[in-house]
Order: structure tokens, then sequence, then C-alpha cells
């Protein structure tokens, strides 16, 4: 695996530890960053998906009428 060296400002680095430390859901700290980075990249997949479907064309509505027809369906 490629070895890297970042720098971090103190108050990311406080948050790493306390995330290591606190929460126990990860061994270390390049654990946490490479799960971070892993559901950044998941998030920007998404992102292109969503952007494409919007472009496409598909659908005639506003976001601001899905919003409404979503809300609508909750309520019923």
């Amino acid at each position: 695996m490629p070895r890297q060296s970042i720098t971090l400002t103190e108050k990311n680095d406080e948050w790493l530890k306390s995330q290591v430390e606190e929460n126990r859901d990860y061994a270390n700290k390049s654990e946490l960053v490479n799960d971070l980075i892993r559901r950044a990249r998941r998030a920007e997949a998404i992102n292109q998906k969503l952007e494409s479907a919007e472009n496409s064309g598909f659908v005639d509505q506003t976001p601001e009428d899905m919003l409404k027809e979503f809300k609508a369906d909750l309520k019923r």
C-alpha cells in the first residue's frame, strides 16, 4: 500500500484522535482517513449520477415540485 505523509491542522488532528480513541470504531488514524476518503468517493459518484440524471431531461418536474410530491406521499 502506498505510504503518504500529510499535514493536518491541530483541530483536525484532535478530531481524528478522538474518533479513534473515544469511538473505537477504527484501530488508527490511517484507517479512519481511508474510510473518510471512501465515503467521499462514494458521495462523489452518487452526485455525478444524480447530476447526469438531472441533465438527461427525463423528468419535467422542478426540484420544488418533486419535493412537494414526496412530502404529499409521506402524508398518505
